[in-house]
């Protein structure tokens, strides 16, 4: 099925050495369920001593190995909360400014506006988030990446999509380009990816894809947009 030029996941992932953190967020082709993914890449000792855990309905990143950790402030967060009919996802601690933002009244953009890149030159890692809307037995999604705007870090730059849910269809941001020094941050809209049906495979497909050296943890999320049921997928490589 041809969804205007989608893809495999398999296909925009293989062969890839580092495309850093990842998000996922899509609609099955049946049109059930809504699927967010987010996973977690790592290269130095700091970032591959880190496991997922889902705790009171949350997911978190945690040390695999407390003794092992050097700076727990960008790899230690939050990164899937719910705030009412809302799901946020992001790949660091602005999963809580756009939960308190909600909280406030603010828009996802409003939220994220007090946010940049990571502090972390000359990487300058982008900020990647998501948030799904349920309303009226289907859903909408909203994308954001915000990255420097040069080599330097002197600016940052904000870019937010909007999504209706299609069938077949999904929107994936990650981090980098590639493996590099320094990394190349990722460039232009997300990517348009074909979903699938089955939680397990689509999760089987999406992690046999990451490059086995580098990759650290996954978790796949179906939500059933008339019941709100939820199935849940989560692999740690620790």
């Amino acid at each position: 099925m041809d969804i205007y030029g989608a893809q495999d996941i398999s296909t925009l992932l293989t062969g890839n050495p580092y495309p850093g953190r990842g998000i996922l967020i899509g609609k099955t082709p049946d049109g059930s369920q809504a699927v967010c993914a987010y996973f977690i890449m790592g290269r130095s000792d700091n970032s591959r001593n880190r496991i997922f855990v889902i705790r009171d309905g949350a997911l978190f990143t945690e040390p695999f190995d407390p003794s092992r950790v050097k700076d727990p402030s960008l790899i230690i967060y939050a990164a899937l909360r719910q705030y009412g009919n809302r799901l946020i996802l992001t790949n660091g601690d602005q999963t809580d400014t756009v939960y308190e933002g909600l909280q406030a009244g603010k828009s996802f953009s409003e939220a994220l506006s007090s946010r940049c890149f990571e502090p972390d030159g000359p990487n300058f890692t982008p900020r990647i988030s998501g948030l799904l809307t349920f309303e009226n037995g289907d859903f909408s999604y909203e994308m954001s990446i915000l990255k420097s705007i040069d080599e330097a870090g002197s600016g940052c730059s904000r870019y937010t999509f909007s999504y209706p849910a299609k069938a077949g269809l999904g929107h994936f941001l990650h981090t980098y380009v590639t493996d590099g020094d320094p990394l190349p941050t990722f460039q232009g809209e997300p990517k348009r990816v074909r979903m699938l049906d089955d939680i397990d495979e689509f999760s089987e497909a999406l992690w046999a894809a990451l490059d086995e050296n580098n990759r650290i943890s996954l978790y796949v999320r179906y939500t059933d947009v008339s019941t709100g049921a939820v199935s849940e997928t989560l692999i740690n490589k620790n």
